[in-house]
């Protein structure tokens, strides 16, 4: 990072995807100012999520291309706003980025802001809300899509919406392994931690072992759930759950029916059950799997105009219910504290799930991520 920093035309580089199913290509790009509401971040560690892939291929309904993508940040402040309403804020703090919300709703006032009405609008524009303004430019003057969840943080310097920012102390150490916890870990944890809220003697199973998956199975091993249950179609990611605290692992590719599997594990019928993979049919069995007054929390986002069939008589004999969730329904800035203060106790190893890349090995990273090699990739800023 240059040492002294412009007041106007600050200059960076950035990965940016310039049309639907482009590459990410690292570029020169100038921000063109800091406003009252925002916060200018040196970005040290961007976590890699399967919606900034979903995104570049131009599968989620973004405003535009370019974009810069990026919604897993951690970094440092290096300028301030005129008008920060946290004036606790200050140059040299360490911070991690999540999404934004309204902050007027009565989901936000609440602590919910993940059921914020405006969250869609709020974070996949990519622009300033006030104005519909970027930030970025390219140096020919091509203006780039660059508030993606307020932060766009798939660049060396961020200009990031005040609301997405979590302060956080921490150590050179932790920096890389909690950038994820702006997104990833924060949906797992929070699905179970703040909506299905299970009880110790309570079965949960989970659908899918992504960053996602294992983080719900992780926060639900903390919270004391003595079932945990695990499904997967790869035997590693079994392994890494089982090795997390699953007490039963089932891969979904041998076995003819999930519900009938779930079912035989728990006789009476699971509990809870979170669906991170999206699939219609996987959602739809998983419901049929569920108990008595048994919760299914969808979480994965299924593929547009999706169905599933479901039994309504059943759901009112059995009094199950069905709920989607985005981002945990969670506030960032006290479920992450949470979930570091959790990982310091050594009760949420979120480090087992991550692998730091240099930004320059993106390609290499995206690649063991659809392979399965590796749970969670991290990018590291430091060579740029």
């Amino acid at each position: 990072m240059q040492a002294v920093l412009a007041d106007k035309h600050i200059e960076t580089r950035a990965l940016v995807v310039e049309k639907p199913q482009g590459p990410f290509v690292l570029h020169d790009v100038i921000f063109d100012e800091v406003r009252d509401d925002e916060v200018l971040v040196e970005i040290k560690y961007s976590g890699l999520c399967h919606t900034d892939l979903v995104a570049q291929q131009g599968l989620i309904p973004l405003a535009g291309f370019p974009v810069i993508l990026g919604h897993e940040g951690a970094g440092i402040v290096r300028r301030l706003g005129g008008c920060l309403k946290d004036q606790s804020l200050k140059v040299g703090d360490h911070v991690l980025l999540s999404f934004s919300s309204c902050m007027n709703c009565s989901y936000c006032a609440q602590g919910q802001n993940g059921l914020c009405p405006q969250m869609h609008a709020i974070n996949f524009t990519g622009t300033r809300l006030a104005d519909g303004s970027n930030p970025a430019s390219l140096r020919n003057g091509t203006s780039i899509r660059s508030k993606f969840f307020g932060q766009s943080s798939f660049s060396k310097l961020a200009v990031v919406s005040e609301n997405s920012i979590v302060k956080c102390e921490l150590s050179d150490e932790e920096f890389a392994i909690m950038a994820p916890m702006g997104c990833g870990y924060l949906t797992g944890a929070g699905t179970v931690m703040t909506v299905l809220k299970p009880r110790k003697q309570s079965t949960l199973a989970i659908l899918g072992m992504g960053a996602v998956g294992l983080s719900a199975l992780i926060a639900a091993k903390a919270m004391g759930v003595q079932r945990l249950i695990a499904v997967d179609i790869l035997d590693t990611k079994l392994s890494l759950a089982k090795s997390l605290g699953a007490t039963d692992i089932v891969n979904s590719n041998n076995i003819e029916s999930l519900g009938k599997a779930l079912r035989e594990l728990a006789r009476n019928g699971v509990d809870h059950i979170i669906d991170t993979t999206g699939l219609s049919f996987m959602i739809e069995e998983g419901i049929n799997a569920l108990g008595h007054g048994g919760s299914f929390a969808i979480v994965g986002a299924p593929r547009p105009g999706g169905t599933i069939t479901i039994d309504p008589l059943d759901m009112l004999r059995s009094c199950k219910r069905i709920v989607g969730v985005v981002e945990g329904a969670s506030n960032p800035a006290t479920l992450i504290p949470e979930l570091i203060r959790l990982h310091r106790e050594g009760l949420f190893p979120v480090e087992r799930l991550s692998r730091t890349y240099s930004v320059t090995d993106l390609d290499i990273a995206i690649e063991d991520l659809k392979a399965g090699n590796i749970v969670k990739p991290v990018l590291s800023w430091e060579s740029v």
